[in-house]
């Protein structure tokens, strides 16, 4: 079981921005705090192999149980969680100082191939999504006598 693609709609990190310097200068005048946070760009996940099962644990904190989305696609496992904005509601009455907090959709996915995808359960306590993953068994060809020519 390995990953297959991340994504997410909050920043291009690693893209060619031809606005950097400006980026830089405005950092660092008024603190990288305030400028973006980068710590949700993607969640962070752990798959172990637990002998019978995959076990995977994904850290989605902030995040409320009906914005995490686990889809199944053939042989992919697509894990989507989305953060929404209060940001609007609060600009309105002029009370928002300073906005840290990233929002936005994040996404990731998984090769499902060796796992029995009708038996995947899943669990979201604490800001932890984990899901057990029973692999599929090994099936063994039917025996058969062969002939000698």
């Amino acid at each position: 079981m390995f990953e297959l693609a991340r994504r997410n709609n909050h920043h291009a990190v690693n893209a060619y921005n031809p606005f950097r310097e400006m980026e830089d200068l405005e950092r660092s005048f008024f603190g990288e705090p305030f400028f973006e946070n980068r710590d949700l760009a993607e969640f962070k996940t752990d798959v172990t192999d637990e002998g019978d099962h995959y076990l995977l644990e994904a850290d989605l904190p902030g995040f409320d149980k009906k914005d995490i989305h686990l889809d199944i696609s053939g042989d992919v496992l697509t894990i989507q969680a989305e953060r929404h904005s209060k940001v609007e509601e609060k600009d309105k009455k002029d009370r928002v100082i300073r906005v840290e907090r990233s929002y936005g959709s994040y996404s990731r996915q998984f090769d499902l191939s060796s796992v029995n995808a009708d038996q995947i359960k899943a669990k979201y306590d604490n800001g932890v999504l984990t899901l057990t993953l029973p692999k599929k068994q090994a099936t063994l060809p039917a025996s058969r006598t062969l002939e000698i020519e």
